[in-house]
């Protein structure tokens, strides 16, 4: 890796006509490098052009470092806009019209680790997909294929004629669709065809792309950074150095070791976060602080704000819906258990509306057409699910799936509810092969690490029980690294819960508002 930023002698740009007047100083820096090195690889964000031909052909990574509310996913949002306007090609949802990519055409990705983390990318109106899926792409059906090229680009590509049984009207429903997402398999799946049957398989990539725009950068292993950087020729790096680094990283981030011009840092609260407490408890976090003090910290926040809560006990209810966080595996089982027992729930049966986590896809690779569609509906290894009913079938349930485009599902399930000093889970339904679920009403905090809920409860004595056992990770203390991912998960509303307890809860468990209407 060499010049990690043009000299400035070779271009000067002039960012006052291209940068929003909201940004800080913090972030006008930040894209003053950016527009350097993407220039470098053949994109001007100030005149407006881009040409893989006026690459200077070096590789190049950059990293866009700042913690919660500093303005990361504005400014990566600003960078997509602009790229795309500058005619830089985004390669989304799986697909980049081959045949009518020109070689000169700038091609671009924006990537996030996980599935989790690219669902809050989209949910904030950023189109993005997980580095797995860039790193290999389908194999679609040649007639679907024609489909997929004529929804990305309809005024080049020809029109289907009723390719593979898809009549006029359902094109015109995939197309209004795909211009509100982007996405070709969810287009595909508003007209009822499923992934298996457009995708016949994967392939490692084999075209290059020019920039590879990375959020959560904190959760990437060296391995995945190489691979990374064999895709983009420009790899730019979003993200917290103050979140729990990747297990098996010795509590290292894969930014940590790039050179200082390349490394960028937004120190400055945005503004749109200036106002937030949640924030500010953030920040208060990075100082050398007791967790006396800063539980101190939390008790003002909630005298004066609304949106943190001090609670005696773990609100029941709040759980239903987003989990409680905390540290140790132990914990979150015996929360997972005193849930349960406050809505009065049988130990041998699991009740419409329980919540459940997503713990990855079992069957062999010869079930690869059905692991495709198992994904294109959402059921990818950290989705948020809630069960709703038995299927019609043994060990098939009826899921509803947070954040999917079709929420509403049925599908093998194998699902896992541990049990305090029990090694064997309680097996609602035990498909032979399926989707692997765990319960959701607790979940660790490194495992909610890309995630976001408008509530997050934390439980403050498992943070005290980290603090207590004076871990020290990446040079700061665990439970400062730990309260931090934790709180910094709630968009609107934080509770403290300092006791092990848990409410009773408001109102009986239910999916009633899992059939009637969307949950997020």
């Amino acid at each position: 890796m060499t010049d990690p930023i043009p000299n400035a002698e070779l271009f000067e740009p002039d960012l006052s006509q291209i940068v929003p007047e909201d940004f800080s100083e913090d972030q006008r820096a930040a894209a003053d490098a950016l527009v350097r090195a993407l220039k470098s690889a053949g994109v001007d964000l100030v005149e407006m052009t881009s040409d893989a031909d006026a690459s200077d052909g070096k590789s190049r990574v950059l990293a866009i470092l700042g913690k919660a509310g500093s303005g990361k996913t504005h400014l990566l949002a600003w960078l997509v806009g602009r790229m795309v306007e500058a005619g830089a090609q985004q390669v989304v949802q799986e697909w980049e019209g081959r045949k009518a990519k020109k070689k000169s055409q700038i091609t671009f990705a924006v990537v996030a680790p996980t599935n989790k983390a690219a669902s809050v990318l989209r949910s904030r109106g950023v189109s993005a997909t997980t580095i797995h899926r860039i790193i290999y792409s389908p194999v679609y059906d040649p007639e679907y294929e024609k489909i997929a090229q004529w929804l990305a680009e309809p005024k080049k590509a020809p029109r289907p004629d009723a390719e593979a049984g898809v009549s006029d009207d359902q094109l015109d429903r995939a197309l209004k669709y795909y211009e509100q997402t982007n996405s070709i398999p969810a287009a595909l799946a508003t007209v009822g065809i499923r992934g298996s049957e457009f995708i016949t398989g994967w392939q490692r990539r084999e075209d290059a792309l020019s920039v590879g725009l990375v959020d959560e950068a904190s959760m990437l292993d060296e391995k995945q950074l190489d691979d990374l950087k064999e895709i983009f020729d420009l790899v730019c790096l979003f993200g917290d150095p103050a979140q729990l680094a990747p297990v098996g990283q010795d509590g290292e981030m894969v930014f940590d070791g790039l050179p200082a011009p390349a490394r960028l840092e937004l120190s400055r609260v945005h503004r749109q976060a200036a106002d937030n407490p949640i924030i500010d408890l953030a920040y208060a976090l990075q100082d050398d602080i007791s967790f006396e003090a800063f539980e101190d910290k939390v008790r003002a926040a909630a005298e004066q704000d609304e949106r943190v809560v001090v609670a005696p006990r773990l609100d029941s209810d709040a759980m239903s819906r987003s989990p409680a966080l905390v540290w140790r595996n132990a914990t979150r089982i015996r929360l997972i258990h005193a849930f349960r027992g406050a809505y009065g729930l049988s130990e041998d049966e699991l009740a419409p509306g329980e919540p459940l986590i997503c713990d990855g896809l079992e069957m062999p690779m010869k079930k690869r057409n059905r692991r495709i569609d198992f994904e294109q509906m959402g059921l990818v290894k950290g989705a948020q699910a809630f069960y709703r009913g038995p299927g019609k079938q043994p060990s098939v349930a009826r899921l509803y799936i947070a954040g999917a485009e079709q929420p509403k599902l049925q599908a093998a399930a194998i699902i896992q509810i541990e049990r305090p000093g029990e090694e064997e889970p309680f097996i609602p339904s035990a498909a032979k092969m399926g989707a692997v679920f765990v319960h959701g009403a607790a979940c660790t905090v490194h495992k909610a690490q890309g995630s976001q809920w408008n509530t997050v409860q934390v439980f403050a004595p498992d943070m005290y029980a980290a603090a207590r056992s004076g871990r020290i990770e990446a040079g700061a203390p665990l439970w400062r690294r730990l309260a931090y991912v934790a709180i910094t998960r709630a968009q609107e509303r934080l509770i403290w819960a300092t006791r092990y307890a848990i409410s009773r809860p408001k109102q009986p468990l239910t999916a009633d508002d899992l059939e009637t209407g969307p949950l997020l």
